[in-house]
């Protein structure tokens, strides 16, 4: 039996996880490149990284996470 999706609120603390970091990271990473542009084109190559990044790899990742948290025998229910 497949494990139950995590409630909307930690499945918003997991996107959360995932973003905020890449987001940091992208920023710096990508200060080089992207300081002389304007914000919305520098906001949208941003996103263009973070963004499959995060989707793919980053919150599947934490979801496995939470649910082997969650399957553990002393996880509060």
């Amino acid at each position: 039996m497949p494990a139950a999706m995590p409630s909307i609120h930690r499945r918003a603390l997991i996107t959360w996880l995932a973003i905020f970091p890449l987001v940091c990271l992208g920023q710096v990473g990508l200060s080089p490149v992207v300081d002389e542009l304007p914000l919305v084109v520098s906001a949208l190559i941003l996103t263009v990284v973070v963004v499959p990044v995060a989707v793919y790899v980053v919150v599947p990742f934490l979801l496995k996470a939470n649910a082997r948290i969650s399957r553990r025998p002393d996880a509060r229910r």
